[in-house]
């Protein structure tokens, strides 16, 4: 396959004059809606030609012509050409199996109106499992919503067929030679430039090691520009219509990185404090170093063509000793610094009994660090490595379902994925069930009130569905005057050219052009009136009725608007930024319960070799993940919701960062304790209840945060800045060292890294303290709001129940 790149000598279309050109590709990147559009105004006339004039079939022509617009003009699938082809083909035989079952349907009312319903809420959820899935939604329904609307006998399915099949041949002749697109993939490349600026902050890191002041400002710079990498990551991953992922093991391995790199991004911003322990800080930067060079292969194996060969394997078993050798190291150094005897500590003595407690576990402190970014890094370098290798399995391997080790089948994710969002908190099952419900309404009213293009009512119900009623009432005006504009402009051309058939055929892909350019260069107004030219052209072409079609398509759509209206007010009438609140509910409750579920595994583990829960922790992380995937879905929708936001983008990103970091701290706390052995029995109880205590604090927070966004009570108060390390933790530890157990000293430091772990959740409540201050004041006004609109569309009350008095009594003065 020849790429179109800059240098491929391929011809480009739209190939402009400079300043046009720049123009076009800044509203329209890698000018993807223009080859479209181009694709759909060669492809769409041709087939109409062939199937109208040449056959002389206006019953094949119709859905020939709707088959390459569709097909060709609403979807197109990414990433290297062999996926495409699999896509498109996979697109071409379910909308053909559609336009079957559009047939069946259409022959019974009743049969109508649930068969759509239960058809389009199918293809609506199942977007869930895929990006490419939800973004070839609008063809699958729009395949089903032309025959089901158009009606017929059971005979004219052949014709269907046939007209749909060779539209979809014209389609997958437009993929594959008509300019294709590039091979683009912007989260693998956001992902690979965010690790090695990453790698690049920690390299400054160690440089700055031996004299900070020499390589200070190399330090600064690293560190804007990784914080930049790391925002660019979020900017791509948040701005795409859709979660880019899909059922194959190198999407979902992709998508994985980005929770994982801003986490590291979280830990990486914490000081970098410096050991006073010489061999300790040597310890430290050989970790950070193997963790530098792991980082920087594993952004360029992402970087790189799937056929490269990768080596990962020796850097991960590099960090891994590096990671052993500085958990060793604090096992031999903690026994010195603690060799002078320290009294035990009262808990009420207050600060002076905190001094040699810092001193000892403040030691800890870089080698925390070192830790938990040793971690993170490893998992990325495992997702890349998984994502690498599965792209560079064979075709027979692909065919027989061969998984690399470790990963899971496409199968239980999309179970997975399903189960996330069949819960009443998901905004994807909310817009399914609203959507359906409109087309499934939108088709039996067609139908009841006998009008004779019942295919533009659905049609205009499908195009402005919106996420909300008030966004819903704003495009229904655009709608309604896309239409009359459309009408305006395309009537008068249909009454002068009806006679000169030859340029409405040359008008149509004017149309076609329009229609295709709506999303990234003109208004949604124009390519409506743009969709009302083209099915005026269309139809005056294979059935001529002049200017009054143009007159019954304002009716159709305007009866498709008010459905959509109707369904919106009925089904969801605040939209995403509520439902926003309740699903950064569901996911702070779901992180806090899966941190603490951890932390007590922890605590248990700290005097005995095992202990149980270990399926209860997997299923608090699976509901943790869940609950992630419906906030995505949330967040995403708030990101494209039409109207004013009432909240700064920052906070409420930095709400669903908090979210994400949340369960991944508690992935390194179970991390951190599956690979503890055997502990002596120690008298660690005080310790351990000092550190529950503090872990319910923490996650309590976390949990009256949640409510607060969800309008369920106040903000929290001020989280407490990092505390003095309590006595008991000190006494325990201690007593540990004196003994001079390795397996108890390697305890001690587990606690006191799991403390550390709690201090960073800590942190990041402070950080998110004005966010979710914010964000519940905005809830609580918008639950005010919501109740005075109920309150002034109530049914009016008599004078007597609103003057206080009870019904039946005698009026007053």
């Amino acid at each position: 396959m020849t790429r179109g790149g800059r240098g491929s000598g391929r011809i480009h279309p739209g190939r402009a004059p400079g300043g046009a050109l720049t123009w076009l590709r800044g509203r329209d990147p890698g000018l993807a809606a223009l080859r479209r559009a181009l694709r759909a105004a060669i492809l769409t006339p041709s087939v109409l030609a062939v199937t109208y004039v040449g056959l002389g079939r206006p019953d094949i022509g119709v859905f020939a012509a709707f088959g390459s617009l569709v097909l060709t003009l609403f979807v197109d699938f990414g990433g290297p050409m062999r996926e495409r082809i699999a896509g498109q083909a996979a697109l071409i035989l379910a909308t053909t199996v559609m336009t079957c079952l559009g047939t069946l349907a259409g022959r019974t009312l009743w049969l109508t109106g649930t068969v759509t319903f239960v058809i389009a809420f199918c293809v609506l959820f199942s977007g869930i499992v895929s990006s490419a899935l939800a973004g070839a939604t609008t063809s699958l329904l729009f395949a089903y919503i032309l025959p089901v609307t158009l009606g017929g006998p059971l005979h004219a399915i052949p014709a269907h067929v046939i007209g749909w099949a060779l539209g979809g041949a014209a389609s997958m002749i437009a993929v594959t030679l008509m300019w294709p697109v590039p091979v683009s993939e912007p989260l693998r490349a956001s992902g690979a430039r965010a690790c090695a600026l990453l790698a690049g902050r920690l390299r400054a890191e160690v440089d700055c090691a031996p004299d900070p002041t020499a390589h200070g400002h190399a330090l600064e710079t690293a560190v804007r520009r990784a914080e930049e990498g790391v925002s660019d990551l979020r900017k791509t991953f948040y701005g795409m219509p859709y979660r880019p992922t899909g059922l194959s093991l190198s999407s979902r391995a992709v998508v994985r990185l980005v929770d994982q790199v801003i986490w590291l991004g979280s830990v990486l911003h914490q000081d970098a404090r410096r050991s006073r322990d010489p061999l300790s800080e040597l310890l430290v930067c050989e970790t950070k170093m193997a963790t530098v060079e792991l980082l920087e292969h594993s952004a360029a194996l992402l970087r790189a063509d799937a056929s490269v060969p990768h080596g990962l394997d020796p850097l991960v078993a590099r960090l891994e000793r590096a990671r052993a050798s500085l958990e060793e190291s604090m096992l031999g150094l903690l026994p010195r610094r603690s060799a002078v005897p320290v009294a035990p500590a009262d808990r009420g003595s207050g600060p002076a009994a905190a001094g040699p407690t810092d001193t000892l576990i403040g030691a800890l402190g870089p080698s925390f660090r070192a830790q938990s970014m040793s971690f993170v890094v490893r998992a990325i370098a495992g997702n890349i490595q998984l994502a690498v290798t599965a792209r560079q399995r064979s075709r027979r391997d692909r065919l027989l379902g061969r998984r690399p080790p470790g990963s899971d089948s496409a199968l239980s994710s999309a179970l997975e994925r399903f189960a996330a969002h069949l819960s009443r908190n998901s905004v994807w099952l909310h817009n399914s069930l609203r959507g359906a419900a409109a087309l499934s309404l939108a088709v039996v009213v067609a139908h009841l009130t006998g009008l004779g293009h019942a295919f533009w009512v659905a049609s205009g119900t499908l195009a402005v569905l919106r996420s909300n009623a008030v966004g819903t009432g704003q495009t229904v005006q655009r709608a309604l005057l896309g239409t009359v504009l459309g009408f305006v402009v395309g009537a008068p051309l249909i009454l002068a050219l009806g006679a000169h058939p030859v340029v409405l055929w040359l008008l149509l892909p004017v149309a076609i052009i329009l229609v295709g350019m709506e999303a990234a260069v003109t208004a949604f107004t124009a390519g409506q009136a743009g969709f009302t030219v083209v099915l005026l052209v269309l139809f005056s072409i294979i059935h001529p009725e002049g200017w009054q079609l143009g007159l019954v398509r304002i009716e159709d759509v305007a009866l498709g608007c008010a459905v959509s209206l109707v369904v919106g007010l009925l089904f969801w009438p605040l939209g995403a930024a509520a439902a926003l609140g309740r699903v950064l509910c569901d996911a702070l409750g779901d992180g806090a319960r899966y941190l603490r579920g951890a932390v007590v595994t922890g605590v248990a583990l700290c005097d005995r070799a095992r202990a149980g829960g270990s399926g209860s922790g997997d299923d608090d992380r699976r509901r943790a993940l869940a609950s992630a995937r419906r906030l995505d879905d949330a967040f995403r929708e708030y990101l494209a919701e039409r109207g004013t936001k009432h909240l700064a983008l920052a906070d409420v990103t930095a709400l669903v960062d908090a979210v994400a970091i949340l369960r991944l701290t508690a992935d390194a706390v179970t991390d951190l304790w599956s690979r503890a052995g055997h502990a002596p029995e120690n008298g660690r109880a005080a310790a351990g209840h000092e550190i529950l205590d503090s872990c319910q604090s923490v996650t309590s927070w976390f949990e009256s945060a949640g409510r607060a966004l969800a309008g369920g009570g106040a903000a929290p108060g001020r989280p407490p800045s990092r505390p003095v390390v309590d006595a008991a933790l000190y006494e325990s530890v201690s007593r540990d060292l004196r003994a001079g157990s390795e397996q108890g000293t390697a305890t001690a430091v587990r606690m006191v890294w799991m403390a550390d772990h709690l201090d960073t959740m800590r942190r990041l409540q402070a950080e998110i303290d004005g966010p979710v201050r914010a964000a519940a004041a905005s809830t609580r006004r918008q639950r005010g709001r919501g109740r005075r609109l109920r309150a002034g569309v109530t049914w009016p009350r008599p004078p007597a129940a609103r003057a206080g008095a009870r019904p039946g009594s005698p009026p007053q003065g």
